[in-house]
């Protein structure tokens, strides 16, 4: 099927039409990825699946947020306002890595239009209060992109997603090529926005039916990240929990077949 491209109200995003009256997903990247990331995944999807992929404010060619230091709530006040341009009532929505904590975030303030979530490879945050001193993890992010630059950057830091990058140079090459394509202001506010996240608790305030799942060779997000969230879920709501052996923080990208799988699971039709 064909991908396109398109902006609305300053967010730039992906679609893949869907065939007949199937649900609507709507994909959201991690911090060091973009949309892009995504398309060669787009195939491994159902047909009948409308696919969304935005880029994230400050990525690719979205505008940034006007705060300096955003938290996860503001993203998803973009993420509604985007929705409601493109008359989007309900949908399925997948956040990975950073984008857990901007799908949590609306899933909690919006849930009625949220008929599924699934959080994969959650990054829980740091829960700094804004405005303070910034965590070490976070202000090293800064510091390195400042000095290094973004291709020196992803060069660093690429193969560290990767399950045995030495067996995946493509897949190392894939997840560099989206990584040195950050930039600022929107690399650096959504560092903030990390540093000052609190997935547990938005986690624990769901109500909309909630998946989880992680690769088992995640060194960024590491399982038991994704074992805590999945706990913090309310149980009423609480779904299925799945652990892709061999596969790193680039989940999609390395288990491509187990991430679609996970997807079709995701049954409730968007409205």
């Amino acid at each position: 099927m064909t991908v396109q491209t398109h902006i609305s109200g300053g967010i730039e995003y992906l679609e893949r039409p869907g065939q007949g009256d199937g649900p609507v997903l709507v994909l959201l990247h991690g911090i060091g990825s973009n949309a892009m990331s995504f398309a060669p995944f787009l195939d491994q999807i159902a047909p009948s699946f409308r696919v969304i992929v935005w880029n994230a404010p400050g990525y690719g060619g979205s505008e940034p947020l006007a705060k300096d230091w955003p938290q996860a709530a503001d993203y998803a006040e973009a993420l509604k306002g985007f929705l409601d341009r493109l008359g989007l009532e309900r949908v399925l929505l997948v956040g990975h890595s950073l984008g857990t904590l901007i799908a949590a975030a609306f899933a909690t303030a919006h849930p009625d239009r949220v008929a599924h979530l699934l959080l994969a490879s959650t990054a829980l945050g740091h829960g700094v209060t804004p405005g303070s001193a910034l965590s070490a993890a976070a202000q090293k992010r800064l510091d390195d992109l400042a000095a290094l630059g973004a291709e020196k950057f992803a060069e660093a830091r690429a193969a560290r997603l990767v399950f045995e990058p030495e067996a995946n140079p493509d897949l190392v090459a894939r997840v560099y090529d989206a990584m040195s394509r950050v930039s600022s202001p929107g690399y650096d506010m959504a560092v903030r926005m990390l540093a000052s996240g609190r997935l547990l608790d938005d986690a624990a305030r769901l109500t909309v039916p909630t998946d989880v799942i992680v690769g088992s060779e995640d060194v960024v997000t590491p399982p038991e990240a994704a074992r805590k969230t999945y706990a913090a879920i309310p149980s009423a709501v609480r779904g299925t929990f799945t652990e892709v052996p061999s596969a790193g923080h680039a989940l999609y990208q390395q288990a491509p077949r187990a991430f679609a799988a996970a997807l079709a699971s995701m049954t409730s039709p968007a409205q």
